[in-house]
């Protein structure tokens, strides 16, 4: 009798224990938060914590799901929307403001409308770039890529010079931008990206098994029935959506998403999105908060909680880079017995995804066995 069952069973239920531990981590860190040194008149005080957290959470929301999600679509671990130039344009976008405006005028400038104008850009560039790429039939993901970075050095080019020809003060005020900030947090915004993180997550719900599918690579999500090219320029515009609206919200955290994709595989310990997914938004409220209480209780407010997650995030991508991708093929004789373990769970979770999207496509059962069978592992 086959034990493969209940040693999936057993891992399933391991997975869920550690989503449960995290989440009763995340709101012990969240009421720390809240509710440790409140003063007297709290009144006034609790209502900006909540403002704050709520920011916290929907940034991790955001960050953590676009990530994940983007890293599924170019099967690399290393990679983040970033490389799109986001960060880059979002920059730009301040620095021509200051320089044409004047730093006065920002402050008094309406927080909504800038909002807005700042995130109808960011996803507009990307609709611009997807159409550019994704026209007449192509589907280079490398291309993207490619032309992302490209942009994105255009944009740190044209910020450069323009800082400039700015006025020193102004580019004080100029510099305290290009950091994220969690305390000046306008509640509207802040329900409206909590909005467009709702959006999204009810349009991609339905597509939740073709998410683990597309891990397998392209050939064998096409022979599933899959529309690779739709689903890609879908997950790359939600993507655009989440991280404009969080970047429009409190500024660019470039390597945020690069940290906790990569500890919720290493929790997870498989590719699959109902369990990737929710650690990477755990993980991410946790690390947010709780970095957060830290510096205001411990360190005093004397830096920002940006910079640590910057400086965080890029060990984490230098360690990635050292470490190389694990094997795919175990019959090569220099690879250890714990790499061949390691590829033969890969093809375990490749096979059990095919069938549990096989079982929500009825239509392609015939499929299954050619699909599990001929296909090469694919690295994720």
């Amino acid at each position: 009798m086959s034990t493969k069952p209940l040693e999936r069973e057993l891992r399933q239920r391991s997975i869920r224990m550690r989503i449960g531990v995290l989440t009763v981590v995340a709101l012990l860190v969240v009421g720390l938060y809240l509710f440790s040194h409140l003063p007297r008149a709290w009144e006034l005080v609790l209502p900006m914590r909540l403002t704050t957290v709520g920011a916290l959470i929907v940034v991790a929301y955001a960050i953590g799901i676009s990530t994940v999600m983007f890293q599924t679509v170019t099967a690399n671990r290393i990679l983040t929307p970033a490389l799109m130039g986001f960060d880059s344009l979002y920059i730009l976008i301040q620095t021509v403001l200051v320089f044409v405006f004047g730093a006065a005028a920002m402050v008094s400038y309406s927080v909504v409308i800038k909002y807005l104008s700042e995130t109808i850009i960011l996803v507009g560039f990307t609709l611009v770039l997807y159409w550019l790429v994704f026209r007449k039939g192509r589907s280079s993901i490398h291309i993207l890529l490619l032309v992302g970075i490209v942009f994105g050095v255009f944009f740190r080019s044209v910020s450069n010079l323009v800082q400039r020809l700015i006025e020193p003060a102004e580019f004080a005020v100029l510099q305290d931008m290009f950091f994220a900030s969690f305390t000046r947090i306008d509640p509207v915004l802040l329900a409206a990206t909590a909005a467009m993180c709702v959006l999204v997550t009810a349009v991609g719900a339905k597509y939740w098994h073709t998410f683990d599918v597309l891990l397998l690579g392209r050939d064998t999500a096409v022979s599933l029935g899959v529309n690779y090219q739709r689903m890609v320029i879908g997950i790359f515009i939600a993507t655009s959506v989440l991280v404009a609206a969080s970047t429009a919200l409190v500024g660019p955290i470039t390597f945020f998403g690069l940290l906790v994709a990569n500890l919720a595989y290493l929790i997870a310990g498989n590719h699959l999105h109902r369990n990737t997914l929710p650690i990477a938004v755990l993980l991410g409220v946790i690390t947010l908060v709780g970095g957060q209480w830290l510096l205001a209780r411990v360190f005093s407010q004397g830096t920002t909680l940006s910079i640590i997650i910057e400086f965080a995030g890029g060990i984490v991508l230098i360690y990635l880079l050292l470490r190389g991708e694990p094997c795919d093929d175990p019959t090569k004789e220099r690879h250890e017995v714990l790499r061949f373990n390691d590829c033969r769970r890969r093809r375990d979770l490749r096979d059990r995804t095919v069938r549990n999207y096989v079982a929500h496509r009825p239509q392609w059962r015939g499929k299954i066995d050619a699909a599990v069978d001929d296909q090469p592992t694919h690295s994720v």
